[in-house]
């Protein structure tokens, strides 16, 4: 069977950077192809370069009976039947759902207006699909939660009826249930013959969903095989490059439990002054000590984030108290929370964690000028410490002054981390399911929410 999609020897550098070496694997019609890889495997310059957002340096594309095609930007890609929905959303927030879900594609009628009536049942049409009844078309999107927005962005790549859907880390933000709704979809399009390139770091997903995997280890292939004829644990061997053994962690909770409190909630309500008048978060209470690691489970709505952002003083509280090692503290404000020892790595580390068109170093010390001078900055000590942490995080960077935007996105979540290590905060607050790397903590306190 001829593959709908082909690549054949991509190459990719950035400043410094080989991203990738000659990437080549193909995909079927109606097949849901799994592409894995650590971060900063390449994995997701490569969909860029699928998407129209970057241009290969060497190597061609084969699309349908397409020979060497050339995807100069996103359009190019759609008029090709290409859509994808990228890690990070792009919906606009002030937008409504449905102009979200055919933004710059809305139908018209007469005199050239918007047909607001046929855009509204379309778009419900689509949420229906992915299951999102409850969410009206005329919402604006920024009213939704991250796991709604990721659900209108698949919406809105089914809107335009793609021959190839890339879905890159899509269930990051999803519950279970969301997650069942989506694998549905996925069956359903693959019944259609539609192929799908499905981007995961959740290895058993893989298997569930997926036909085939390739992985790529540094920008190079290491294979592509059949789901049925691999195992979890050589794919991770693939990824990694070694052997990895699980060893059993023993967990001395006498000498826990005698560890100071760093972290007390008492009776936490606050003030949900984004939906309605009564609280949000009622009666929270709990505890965290020295070199503990807390972790807050629910379903999306369960209010974890929402408790990030109390604590980090972005939402107002009605009542309760919060002591950091005894000490009562108000934290109106995320300056008084930093101030009074608490460190907050963001869900979006885009619109909340990072200066995209920084530098790395300029990222890594923004927390704290204060260190590297008065009247200006000691460039190479900032650069010195910023390699630092380069090196402790194993950051694939080609060094301290690359832009942050221009890096992936596990790399630039390891960019919003070195920052809050440099600041070396009593309790670090993490609100992305992967926000946090404890072997990198340095002692401190992470609650992960």
């Amino acid at each position: 069977m001829k593959p709908l999609l082909a690549f054949k020897g991509i190459e990719k550098s950035f400043p410094g950077v080989r991203v990738l070496k000659g990437v080549s694997f193909d995909v079927r019609l109606g097949e849901v192809h799994a592409l894995v890889g650590e971060n900063g495997a390449g994995k997701s310059t490569l969909m860029n370069i699928l998407a129209g957002v970057h241009r290969p340096d060497a190597g061609t594309i084969s699309f349908e009976d397409k020979e060497a095609v050339i995807i100069s930007d996103e359009k190019a890609a759609q008029e090709l039947g290409i859509a994808i929905v990228f890690q990070e959303r792009s919906l606009f927030p002030t937008l409504s759902v449905a102009e979200n879900i055919y933004a710059a594609r809305q139908p018209v009628g007469r005199f050239g207006r918007i047909d607001r009536r046929k855009l509204h049942s379309d778009a419900r049409a689509l949420l229906g699909r992915v299951g999102m009844d409850e969410i009206h078309p005329a919402e604006r999107s920024d009213g939704l939660s991250p796991a709604q927005q990721q659900m209108v962005e698949i919406a809105k790549a089914l809107s335009l009826n793609a021959k190839l859907l890339i879905l890159d880390e899509p269930t990051a933000a999803l519950t279970e249930t969301e997650t069942k709704t989506l694998f549905l979809v996925i069956q359903q399009l693959r019944g259609e013959g539609v192929g799908v390139i499905y981007i995961s770091h959740r290895l058993e997903e893989i298997f569930q969903i997926a036909d085939r995997v390739t992985v790529l280890k540094d920008g190079e292939w290491q294979g592509t095989f059949p789901t049925s004829q691999t195992t979890l644990d050589e794919l991770v061997r693939r990824m990694v490059g070694r052997d990895l053994a699980l060893h059993e962690r023993r967990v001395d909770t006498i000498e826990t439990d005698a560890a100071p409190v760093a972290l007390e909630v008492r009776g936490l309500t606050d003030s949900n002054i984004f939906k309605n008048s009564r609280p949000y978060l009622r009666d929270i209470a709990f505890s965290v000590r020295s070199g503990e690691i807390v972790a807050f489970a629910g379903l999306a709505g369960a209010g974890r984030t929402e408790l990030a952002l109390s604590l980090f003083g972005v939402r107002n509280r009605l009542s309760g108290e919060v002591l950091i090692r005894g000490k009562r503290i108000a934290a109106r404000s995320p300056a008084e929370a930093i101030a009074a020892g608490l460190g907050y790595v963001p869900e979006d580390r885009k619109e909340a964690g990072l200066f995209l068109d920084m530098n790395i170093a300029q990222n890594i010390v923004a927390g704290r000028l204060d260190l590297f001078g008065s009247w200006h900055l000691d460039d190479q000590r900032v650069e010195e410490v910023s390699e630092r942490f380069g090196r402790q995080l194993r950051l694939t960077c080609s060094g301290p002054r690359q832009i942050v935007r221009t890096l992936s996105g596990g790399n630039q979540q390891k960019v919003v981390l070195a920052k809050w290590l440099l600041m070396d905060p009593t309790i670090l607050i993490g609100t992305n399911r992967r926000a946090a790397s404890t072997s990198a903590l340095n002692g401190s306190t992470p609650v992960a929410v």
